[in-house]
């Protein structure tokens, strides 16, 4: 058996770490943009919660909120959470209180003297946030909501614990039936792989593009060839 008669479980797997790596991202996303920023504010009852929030759910191991919501949260409430949204909402919490984290950092960074600048132009709170603050703090978030997409899409792992027929529940169940675990292992690594490359490509097109808006687009590389040696050469006589 080789990796291209597995390919259509392999890809049937990888549909699904990748539904639950992106619902998992979006949903930790808008935690991290809402938290962070009611952390960054003057109100001490607001940044209080932005608070507990952060170190409530840095605190605990996504595997295990994850087990709690897919089989404490029945026997609490009398709901059933399907596997799949257990996944995504445990994953989402837990990224979205580090990236929470990064969004606070990242306006705190942002100079001083914008904020003033603001001020001064009789801006209101809103107003500074969306067109002054968020434009130019969004280009230090990108590079650690990056990292964080990375590490959801590798946590996304575990979700075979609750039998989400993810990428990792795929290579255990070949394994156990064709016994081929090298096979098995290397392919599920070979599509984590790609997946982590396609987020990267996306997260950095979204740096460039940023940097771009803020006048920040890097330099040209500069041409090696004749001219340049001639020029060093004639500079140094």
């Amino acid at each position: 058996m080789t990796f291209f008669d597995l390919l259509p479980l392999y890809l049937n797997g990888a549909w699904y770490t990748l539904l639950i790596t992106l619902g998992g991202c979006a949903l930790a996303f808008v935690i991290a943009m809402t938290v962070g920023i009611v952390g960054s504010v003057r109100n001490p009852v607001l940044r209080a919660a932005a608070a507990v929030y952060v170190e409530v759910f840095r605190g605990v191991a996504a595997l295990v909120l994850m087990f709690w919501l897919f089989y404490a949260l029945p026997l609490v409430t009398g709901y059933r959470v399907e596997p799949v949204f257990a996944a995504i909402l445990a994953l989402g919490l837990n990224v979205g209180a580090y990236g929470a984290e990064n969004v606070r950092g990242a306006i705190k960074a942002v100079p001083r003297a914008q904020y003033e600048a603001t001020v001064a132009l009789n801006m209101t709170p809103v107003q500074r946030m969306r067109m002054v603050i968020l434009p130019q703090a969004w280009a230090q978030m990108l590079p650690t909501f990056g990292n964080l997409a990375i590490e959801l899409m590798k946590g996304s792992a575990v979700v075979s614990l609750i039998a989400v027929s993810d990428l990792t529940f795929v290579a255990q169940q070949l394994r156990t039936f064709s016994g081929d675990t090298a096979l098995a292992f290397t392919a599920a690594l070979v599509m984590y792989f790609i997946i982590a490359q396609v987020l990267l490509f996306f997260v950095r097109m979204a740096e460039r593009r940023a940097d771009r808006r803020l006048g920040r687009a890097p330099a040209k590389p500069t041409r090696r060839g004749g001219r340049i040696a001639a020029a060093v050469k004639g500079g140094g006589a």
